[in-house]
Protein backbone atom coordinates (compact mmCIF):
# COMPACT_ATOMS: atom_id res chain seq x y z
CA UNK A 1 0.00 0.00 0.00
CA UNK A 2 1.40 3.68 -1.07
CA UNK A 3 2.28 5.60 2.22
CA UNK A 4 0.54 8.96 1.51
CA UNK A 5 0.42 11.60 4.03
CA UNK A 6 -1.88 14.34 4.04
CA UNK A 7 -2.42 17.66 5.51
CA UNK A 8 -6.74 19.20 5.41
CA UNK A 9 -6.79 22.76 6.19
CA UNK A 10 -10.98 23.77 6.88
CA UNK A 11 -12.47 26.48 8.66
CA UNK A 12 -14.76 24.14 10.19
CA UNK A 13 -13.66 21.49 12.66
CA UNK A 14 -15.33 20.14 15.72
CA UNK A 15 -17.35 21.44 17.79
CA UNK A 16 -18.29 23.07 14.71
CA UNK A 17 -20.63 20.11 13.02
CA UNK A 18 -21.20 21.14 9.69
CA UNK A 19 -20.96 19.37 6.25
CA UNK A 20 -17.38 20.33 5.62
CA UNK A 21 -16.18 19.57 9.13
CA UNK A 22 -17.66 16.07 8.80
CA UNK A 23 -15.32 16.47 5.20
CA UNK A 24 -12.40 17.13 6.94
CA UNK A 25 -12.39 15.33 9.76
CA UNK A 26 -13.39 11.95 7.88
CA UNK A 27 -10.41 12.66 5.04
CA UNK A 28 -8.24 13.02 7.86
CA UNK A 29 -9.45 9.70 10.38
CA UNK A 30 -9.50 7.38 7.05
CA UNK A 31 -5.64 8.66 5.73
CA UNK A 32 -4.29 7.98 9.39
CA UNK A 33 -6.19 4.51 9.61
CA UNK A 34 -5.67 2.77 6.43
CA UNK A 35 -2.65 5.17 4.73
CA UNK A 36 -0.29 7.75 5.91
CA UNK A 37 0.47 10.30 8.35
CA UNK A 38 -3.04 13.38 8.74
CA UNK A 39 -3.32 16.23 10.32
CA UNK A 40 -5.99 19.10 10.29
CA UNK A 41 -5.34 22.73 10.58
CA UNK A 42 -8.24 24.59 11.91
CA UNK A 43 -9.16 28.20 13.90
CA UNK A 44 -8.82 27.62 17.50
CA UNK A 45 -12.36 27.46 19.20
CA UNK A 46 -11.80 28.77 23.35
CA UNK A 47 -12.68 25.71 25.68
CA UNK A 48 -12.28 23.40 23.25
CA UNK A 49 -10.38 19.97 24.07
CA UNK A 50 -9.67 17.77 20.67
CA UNK A 51 -9.78 14.19 21.13
CA UNK A 52 -8.36 12.72 17.74
CA UNK A 53 -6.14 10.16 16.15
CA UNK A 54 -4.34 12.44 14.59
CA UNK A 55 -2.63 15.60 15.19
CA UNK A 56 -4.80 19.16 15.23
CA UNK A 57 -3.60 22.05 14.95
CA UNK A 58 -5.35 25.15 15.52
CA UNK A 59 -4.32 29.42 14.94
CA UNK A 60 -5.59 32.05 16.70
CA UNK A 61 -9.38 33.09 15.99
CA UNK A 62 -12.24 35.86 16.56
CA UNK A 63 -15.72 34.89 17.06
CA UNK A 64 -17.99 35.92 14.03
CA UNK A 65 -20.90 37.60 15.55
CA UNK A 66 -23.41 37.53 12.71
CA UNK A 67 -22.49 33.81 12.13
CA UNK A 68 -22.29 31.74 15.37
CA UNK A 69 -20.72 29.41 15.73
CA UNK A 70 -18.16 29.58 13.27
CA UNK A 71 -14.78 31.50 13.97
CA UNK A 72 -12.71 33.85 11.81
CA UNK A 73 -9.51 32.52 11.32
CA UNK A 74 -6.53 34.85 11.57
CA UNK A 75 -3.52 33.01 11.54
CA UNK A 76 -2.14 33.49 8.43
CA UNK A 77 1.14 35.59 9.77
CA UNK A 78 0.71 33.65 12.90
CA UNK A 79 4.40 32.51 13.80
CA UNK A 80 3.52 29.64 16.67
CA UNK A 81 1.35 27.83 13.42
CA UNK A 82 4.07 28.63 11.01
CA UNK A 83 6.80 26.68 13.70
CA UNK A 84 4.56 23.29 13.73
CA UNK A 85 4.36 23.30 10.12
CA UNK A 86 7.88 23.84 9.27
CA UNK A 87 7.98 20.60 10.27
CA UNK A 88 5.70 18.66 8.39
CA UNK A 89 6.43 16.29 5.59
CA UNK A 90 3.46 15.90 3.50
CA UNK A 91 2.96 14.89 0.19
CA UNK A 92 -0.13 16.40 -0.89
CA UNK A 93 -2.61 20.10 0.90
CA UNK A 94 -6.06 19.89 0.95
CA UNK A 95 -8.07 23.36 1.36
CA UNK A 96 -11.72 22.74 2.21
CA UNK A 97 -12.08 25.99 2.64
CA UNK A 98 -11.11 29.51 0.16
CA UNK A 99 -10.47 31.64 3.12
CA UNK A 100 -8.05 31.98 6.25
CA UNK A 101 -7.24 28.01 5.88
CA UNK A 102 -7.24 27.78 2.30
CA UNK A 103 -5.21 30.64 1.77
CA UNK A 104 -2.42 29.22 4.93
CA UNK A 105 -3.05 25.77 2.60
CA UNK A 106 -2.01 27.65 -0.93
CA UNK A 107 0.98 29.26 0.93
CA UNK A 108 2.37 25.67 2.80
CA UNK A 109 1.53 23.60 -0.50
CA UNK A 110 3.61 26.21 -2.49
CA UNK A 111 6.18 26.25 0.97
CA UNK A 112 6.56 22.70 0.87
CA UNK A 113 6.34 22.14 -2.95
CA UNK A 114 3.23 19.62 -2.67
CA UNK A 115 0.21 19.71 -4.54
CA UNK A 116 -2.89 21.55 -3.44
CA UNK A 117 -6.40 20.41 -3.59
CA UNK A 118 -9.25 22.36 -2.92
CA UNK A 119 -12.98 21.34 -2.39
CA UNK A 120 -16.01 23.88 -3.18
CA UNK A 121 -18.66 22.97 -0.66
CA UNK A 122 -20.51 26.08 -0.21
CA UNK A 123 -23.30 28.77 -1.71
CA UNK A 124 -21.12 31.27 -1.09
CA UNK A 125 -23.24 33.67 -2.30
CA UNK A 126 -25.90 33.05 -0.17
CA UNK A 127 -23.36 33.67 2.55
CA UNK A 128 -22.66 36.75 1.58
CA UNK A 129 -26.06 37.98 0.67
CA UNK A 130 -27.34 37.15 4.07
CA UNK A 131 -24.57 39.28 5.68
CA UNK A 132 -24.66 42.35 3.26
CA UNK A 133 -27.88 42.55 2.11
CA UNK A 134 -26.45 43.71 -1.16
CA UNK A 135 -26.49 41.98 -4.66
CA UNK A 136 -22.91 44.30 -5.74
CA UNK A 137 -20.84 43.24 -2.84
CA UNK A 138 -22.04 39.97 -2.16
CA UNK A 139 -21.10 38.86 -6.07
CA UNK A 140 -17.35 40.75 -5.42
CA UNK A 141 -16.83 38.82 -2.85
CA UNK A 142 -18.04 35.84 -4.43
CA UNK A 143 -15.66 36.51 -7.43
CA UNK A 144 -12.38 36.62 -4.95
CA UNK A 145 -13.34 33.73 -3.46
CA UNK A 146 -13.81 31.89 -6.87
CA UNK A 147 -10.30 33.41 -7.73
CA UNK A 148 -8.88 31.10 -5.03
CA UNK A 149 -9.91 28.16 -7.14
CA UNK A 150 -7.04 29.02 -9.66
CA UNK A 151 -4.41 28.60 -7.26
CA UNK A 152 -5.24 24.71 -6.72
CA UNK A 153 -3.39 21.68 -8.78
CA UNK A 154 -7.03 20.13 -8.77
CA UNK A 155 -10.40 21.33 -7.77
CA UNK A 156 -13.10 18.87 -6.49
CA UNK A 157 -17.00 19.38 -6.16
CA UNK A 158 -19.23 17.13 -3.90
CA UNK A 159 -21.51 16.67 -6.77
CA UNK A 160 -22.64 17.74 -9.97
CA UNK A 161 -25.15 20.66 -8.89
CA UNK A 162 -22.25 21.93 -6.52
CA UNK A 163 -20.36 21.72 -9.70
CA UNK A 164 -22.51 23.63 -11.63
CA UNK A 165 -22.58 26.52 -9.17
CA UNK A 166 -19.51 26.66 -9.17
CA UNK A 167 -19.26 26.83 -12.83
CA UNK A 168 -22.41 29.65 -12.75
CA UNK A 169 -19.78 31.98 -10.29
CA UNK A 170 -17.39 32.62 -13.48
CA UNK A 171 -14.81 29.51 -12.37
CA UNK A 172 -13.46 28.38 -15.91
CA UNK A 173 -11.68 25.57 -14.83
CA UNK A 174 -11.82 21.76 -14.68
CA UNK A 175 -13.78 20.44 -12.08
CA UNK A 176 -13.72 16.86 -10.45
CA UNK A 177 -17.08 15.60 -8.68
CA UNK A 178 -15.85 13.81 -5.25
CA UNK A 179 -19.24 12.54 -3.20
CA UNK A 180 -19.27 12.45 0.60
CA UNK A 181 -20.31 9.80 2.29
CA UNK A 182 -21.08 8.98 6.35
CA UNK A 183 -18.89 7.67 9.03
CA UNK A 184 -22.60 6.12 10.50
CA UNK A 185 -21.72 2.51 10.49
CA UNK A 186 -25.83 0.71 9.71
CA UNK A 187 -26.18 -1.31 13.57
CA UNK A 188 -26.80 -4.61 14.07
CA UNK A 189 -29.28 -3.44 16.79
CA UNK A 190 -31.57 -0.92 15.45
CA UNK A 191 -33.87 -1.25 18.51
CA UNK A 192 -31.44 -0.78 20.58
CA UNK A 193 -30.35 2.57 19.58
CA UNK A 194 -34.29 3.63 19.34
CA UNK A 195 -35.09 2.87 22.96
CA UNK A 196 -32.29 4.90 23.87
CA UNK A 197 -33.14 7.60 22.06
CA UNK A 198 -36.78 7.11 23.45
CA UNK A 199 -35.29 7.14 27.29
CA UNK A 200 -33.17 9.92 27.01
CA UNK A 201 -35.62 11.95 25.29
CA UNK A 202 -39.20 11.24 26.59
CA UNK A 203 -40.26 9.77 23.37
CA UNK A 204 -43.37 7.63 23.25
CA UNK A 205 -42.36 4.41 21.63
CA UNK A 206 -45.61 4.68 18.84
CA UNK A 207 -45.08 8.34 18.55
CA UNK A 208 -44.69 9.44 15.13
CA UNK A 209 -41.24 11.52 14.86
CA UNK A 210 -39.86 14.02 12.76
CA UNK A 211 -36.06 15.32 12.59
CA UNK A 212 -34.15 18.28 11.33
CA UNK A 213 -30.19 18.17 11.93
CA UNK A 214 -28.12 21.51 10.91
CA UNK A 215 -27.70 24.93 11.31
CA UNK A 216 -30.46 26.67 12.96
CA UNK A 217 -30.40 29.65 10.25
CA UNK A 218 -32.74 31.04 7.98
CA UNK A 219 -30.73 29.72 5.07
CA UNK A 220 -31.91 25.93 5.97
CA UNK A 221 -35.26 26.66 5.25
CA UNK A 222 -36.45 25.95 9.09
CA UNK A 223 -38.89 28.83 8.93
CA UNK A 224 -40.73 26.82 6.52
CA UNK A 225 -40.17 23.72 8.17
CA UNK A 226 -41.85 25.79 11.18
CA UNK A 227 -45.01 26.65 9.02
CA UNK A 228 -45.43 23.40 7.60
CA UNK A 229 -45.75 22.11 10.88
CA UNK A 230 -48.40 24.59 12.38
CA UNK A 231 -50.48 23.07 9.14
CA UNK A 232 -50.05 19.51 10.33
CA UNK A 233 -50.88 20.36 13.52
CA UNK A 234 -53.94 22.28 12.57
CA UNK A 235 -55.03 18.93 10.07
CA UNK A 236 -55.25 17.13 13.23
CA UNK A 237 -52.08 15.31 12.87
CA UNK A 238 -49.85 14.24 16.08
CA UNK A 239 -46.13 14.42 16.23
CA UNK A 240 -42.81 15.15 17.76
CA UNK A 241 -40.55 17.35 15.65
CA UNK A 242 -36.96 17.05 17.18
CA UNK A 243 -34.30 19.85 16.01
CA UNK A 244 -30.59 19.48 16.70
CA UNK A 245 -27.86 22.22 15.81
CA UNK A 246 -26.78 25.32 16.69
CA UNK A 247 -27.19 28.70 14.97
CA UNK A 248 -27.98 32.57 15.36
CA UNK A 249 -31.70 31.94 14.56
CA UNK A 250 -32.53 29.76 17.19
CA UNK A 251 -33.88 32.13 19.50
CA UNK A 252 -36.14 33.52 16.86
CA UNK A 253 -36.79 30.05 15.47
CA UNK A 254 -38.33 28.99 19.16
CA UNK A 255 -40.14 31.97 19.41
CA UNK A 256 -42.11 31.13 16.40
CA UNK A 257 -43.10 27.64 17.84
CA UNK A 258 -44.11 29.72 20.88
CA UNK A 259 -46.42 31.81 18.71
CA UNK A 260 -48.05 28.81 16.56
CA UNK A 261 -48.53 27.20 20.30
CA UNK A 262 -46.21 24.39 19.04
CA UNK A 263 -44.20 24.18 22.19
CA UNK A 264 -45.28 20.82 23.29
CA UNK A 265 -45.11 19.21 20.11
CA UNK A 266 -41.53 20.97 18.84
CA UNK A 267 -38.15 20.09 20.81
CA UNK A 268 -34.32 21.61 20.14
CA UNK A 269 -32.27 19.93 21.36
CA UNK A 270 -29.33 21.76 20.71
CA UNK A 271 -25.73 20.32 19.58
CA UNK A 272 -25.09 16.74 19.93
CA UNK A 273 -21.66 16.26 19.44
CA UNK A 274 -21.26 12.52 20.37
CA UNK A 275 -21.81 10.18 17.30
CA UNK A 276 -23.50 7.49 19.01
CA UNK A 277 -26.29 9.87 20.72
CA UNK A 278 -26.60 11.82 17.26
CA UNK A 279 -27.58 8.10 15.05
CA UNK A 280 -29.71 7.18 17.75
CA UNK A 281 -31.88 10.41 17.27
CA UNK A 282 -31.82 9.93 13.41
CA UNK A 283 -32.54 6.06 13.76
CA UNK A 284 -35.76 7.14 16.28
CA UNK A 285 -37.20 9.47 13.77
CA UNK A 286 -39.67 8.50 11.41
CA UNK A 287 -38.84 10.68 8.90
CA UNK A 288 -35.90 13.34 7.86
CA UNK A 289 -37.20 16.92 6.91
CA UNK A 290 -34.60 18.79 4.68
CA UNK A 291 -35.84 21.32 2.59
CA UNK A 292 -32.75 23.29 2.33
CA UNK A 293 -32.20 25.16 -0.90
CA UNK A 294 -28.69 26.15 0.63
CA UNK A 295 -26.91 22.69 0.47
CA UNK A 296 -25.51 21.10 -1.82
CA UNK A 297 -24.82 17.62 -1.08
CA UNK A 298 -25.76 17.27 2.79
CA UNK A 299 -23.85 14.69 4.61
CA UNK A 300 -27.36 14.36 7.18
CA UNK A 301 -29.21 12.51 4.12
CA UNK A 302 -27.02 10.15 3.73
CA UNK A 303 -26.79 9.97 8.19
CA UNK A 304 -30.59 9.17 8.31
CA UNK A 305 -30.35 6.75 5.16
CA UNK A 306 -27.52 4.72 7.38
CA UNK A 307 -29.96 4.10 9.91
CA UNK A 308 -33.19 3.45 6.88
CA UNK A 309 -34.45 6.99 7.68
CA UNK A 310 -36.32 8.56 4.72
CA UNK A 311 -35.85 11.79 3.75
CA UNK A 312 -38.23 14.53 2.47
CA UNK A 313 -36.48 17.68 0.20
CA UNK A 314 -37.06 20.07 -2.30
CA UNK A 315 -37.27 18.79 -5.64
CA UNK A 316 -35.01 20.13 -7.94
CA UNK A 317 -32.96 21.25 -5.28
CA UNK A 318 -28.78 20.18 -5.13
CA UNK A 319 -29.60 18.24 -2.37
CA UNK A 320 -32.23 16.03 -3.78
CA UNK A 321 -29.78 15.21 -6.38
CA UNK A 322 -28.95 11.01 -6.72
CA UNK A 323 -32.76 10.85 -5.14
CA UNK A 324 -35.85 8.99 -6.72
CA UNK A 325 -38.97 10.47 -5.53
CA UNK A 326 -40.88 7.77 -4.11
CA UNK A 327 -38.05 5.15 -3.78
CA UNK A 328 -35.35 6.62 -1.90
CA UNK A 329 -36.65 10.05 -0.77
CA UNK A 330 -39.80 12.37 -0.75
CA UNK A 331 -39.44 15.17 -2.33
CA UNK A 332 -41.69 18.49 -2.21
CA UNK A 333 -42.00 21.99 -4.11
CA UNK A 334 -40.67 25.15 -1.97
CA UNK A 335 -43.91 26.25 -0.24
CA UNK A 336 -44.73 25.21 3.22
CA UNK A 337 -47.78 24.03 1.87
CA UNK A 338 -46.44 21.65 0.15
CA UNK A 339 -44.57 20.17 2.49
CA UNK A 340 -47.27 19.84 5.18
CA UNK A 341 -49.37 18.37 2.12
CA UNK A 342 -46.58 15.83 1.60
CA UNK A 343 -45.86 15.43 5.58
CA UNK A 344 -49.62 14.23 5.63
CA UNK A 345 -49.62 12.14 2.33
CA UNK A 346 -46.21 9.96 3.85
CA UNK A 347 -47.67 9.32 7.17
CA UNK A 348 -50.39 8.29 6.08
CA UNK A 349 -48.96 5.08 4.50
CA UNK A 350 -46.58 3.69 6.88
CA UNK A 351 -45.47 1.14 4.73
CA UNK A 352 -44.19 3.08 1.92
CA UNK A 353 -42.59 5.15 4.76
CA UNK A 354 -40.89 1.84 5.72
CA UNK A 355 -39.79 0.55 1.95
CA UNK A 356 -38.33 4.20 0.99
CA UNK A 357 -36.32 4.25 3.96
CA UNK A 358 -34.73 0.36 3.26
CA UNK A 359 -33.96 1.85 -0.18
CA UNK A 360 -32.66 4.63 1.04
CA UNK A 361 -30.25 2.84 3.14
CA UNK A 362 -29.33 0.21 0.43
CA UNK A 363 -28.91 3.00 -2.31
CA UNK A 364 -28.13 6.64 -0.87
CA UNK A 365 -25.72 5.35 2.14
CA UNK A 366 -22.24 4.98 1.60
CA UNK A 367 -19.07 5.01 4.17
CA UNK A 368 -16.41 7.60 3.72
CA UNK A 369 -14.19 5.12 4.01
CA UNK A 370 -15.26 3.38 0.87
CA UNK A 371 -15.23 6.91 -0.52
CA UNK A 372 -11.63 7.54 0.50
CA UNK A 373 -10.49 3.78 -0.62
CA UNK A 374 -12.32 3.84 -4.24
CA UNK A 375 -12.09 7.58 -5.10
CA UNK A 376 -10.06 9.97 -2.74
CA UNK A 377 -7.22 8.34 -2.22
CA UNK A 378 -6.25 6.83 -5.70
CA UNK A 379 -7.23 10.69 -6.98
CA UNK A 380 -5.00 11.65 -4.33
CA UNK A 381 -1.83 9.44 -5.90
CA UNK A 382 -2.62 10.16 -9.51
CA UNK A 383 -2.40 14.35 -8.63
CA UNK A 384 0.98 13.67 -6.84
CA UNK A 385 2.34 11.93 -9.44
CA UNK A 386 1.38 14.74 -12.06
CA UNK A 387 2.66 17.22 -9.95
CA UNK A 388 5.99 15.77 -9.93
CA UNK A 389 6.07 15.77 -13.69
CA UNK A 390 4.81 19.44 -13.98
Amino acid sequence: MTKTNVIQFSESFPPVMDGVANVARNYAYWIKQKYGKSYVVTPEFPGYVDDEIFPVLRYPSLPLTLRKPYRLGVGIHNPGLWKKLYNLNVDLVHAQSPFSAGNIALQFARQKNVPLVATFHSKFYDDFKEVTRSDAISWLMTHLVVDFFYYADAVWAVNESTKETLISYGYKGPVDVVPNGSDFVIPKDLDLLVRASEKKYGISHEGLVFLFVGQMVKQKNVPMIIDALKMVRDASQDFTMLFVGEGKSREAFEETVAEYKLADRVRFLGKILDRDELKSVFARADLFIFPSLYDNAPVVTREAAAVGTPSIVVRNSNAAEGMIENENAFFCENTPESLSRKILEIVRDTEKLRDVGIRAQQTIYRTWESIIDSIVVPKYLEIIERYKHK
